[in-house]
């Protein structure tokens, strides 16, 4: 992971999956701690796993 947002927090709404899991995953590989925001809680957590598998940062909330 390379540090360039290193000390920033990104909310992507909608990265439970599609064009917002692919930007959250974007964003933690530059160094950002990640909120995942999405409706559904599985696929939420499958991408903050896959992100704190590559080494990086992220939390889910699971909200409209």
């Amino acid at each position: 992971m390379t540090s360039k947002l290193e000390g920033k927090v990104a909310l992507v709404s909608g990265s439970g999956r599609g064009i917002g899991r692919e930007i959250a995953l974007k964003l933690a590989s530059e160094g950002a701690r990640v909120v995942i925001n999405d409706l559904d809680a599985e696929p939420a957590a499958q991408t903050v796993a896959d992100i704190v598998a590559a080494g990086g940062t992220a939390t889910a909330c699971v909200a409209a």
